[in-house]
């Protein structure tokens, strides 16, 4: 187990078997979303309180569940690079930071637009809302460390440092709706109880979200593959690498 761990940590390894991967991951993505959107638009039925109005939770609940899930795999993949002093999962935090950024602000947008024709405002400061903008900023921090740091091993110990720290922020917005009185509603999908959704709404809801995962994991891997780029520039492997694509 070990053995594999370390031979993945090699950016040489990385690089050459995340060319293969990449393109199964993005076109399940693109699979999946299209399927997912032509259900959730077409095929599920309508809300009985909300209408159509819902259908904008075929967006908005798989960007705020990736918002959530791409920090905690940036926050694992610092300290991993921290305690193991493993460049190549520094490369892959500093690689989620924009991509969780994205996730987060669409949750936020889409949100909004959400909130306008339920709650009559934009905008409230609400828990979850308020949690998941503090999400958004955690983001820009972290990138914002590593561009005013010049030295690339302190960039990274320093950026690790804060990705750690702001864990504390994920919890806090997965039950936010659970410790305080909130607009936002409960969790649509619960590990313990039934989910709050119609089988015929929710598949479609599960289809969206695993072609999230999967177009995440597609530009993950694009991006840790170019940070791998810049960092390795100039070593021998990198020639042949590119020589041999």
């Amino acid at each position: 187990m070990w053995t594999w761990f370390h031979k993945l940590g090699s950016p040489p390894h990385f690089y050459r078997i995340s060319a293969r991967l990449t393109p199964w991951f993005a076109w399940a993505a693109l699979v999946l979303i299209l399927v997912g959107t032509y259900g959730g638009l077409y095929l599920a039925p309508a809300d009985y309180q909300q209408l159509d109005g819902f259908r904008i939770i075929y967006v908005h609940v798989p960007s705020a569940s990736l918002s959530l899930f791409v920090y905690v795999n940036m926050a694992i993949a610092a300290a991993v690079g921290l305690v193991w002093r493993i460049k190549l999962a520094h490369a892959v935090a500093a690689a989620c930071a924009p991509i969780g950024a994205s996730f987060t602000f669409l949750a936020l947008a889409t949100g909004s637009i959400w909130a306008k024709p339920m709650w009559g405002t934009w905008w409230v400061w609400d828990a979850r809302l308020t949690s998941e903008l503090v999400l958004l900023f955690l983001y820009f921090g972290y990138m914002a460390l590593r561009a005013a740091i010049d030295d690339e091993n302190r960039a990274d110990r320093a950026s690790a440092l804060l990705a750690i720290i702001g864990v504390v922020n994920i919890p806090i917005i997965k039950y936010s709706v659970e410790w305080w009185n909130t607009l936002h509603q409960p969790a649509t999908i619960s590990k313990l109880g039934k989910p709050s959704m119609d089988f015929d709404m929710l598949v479609w809801l599960l289809v969206m979200l695993a072609g999230f995962i999967c177009f995440f994991a597609a530009v993950l891997l694009t991006r840790v593959r170019a940070e791998v780029l810049v960092r390795s520039r100039g070593q021998k492997w990198l020639k042949q690498a590119v020589q041999e694509t």
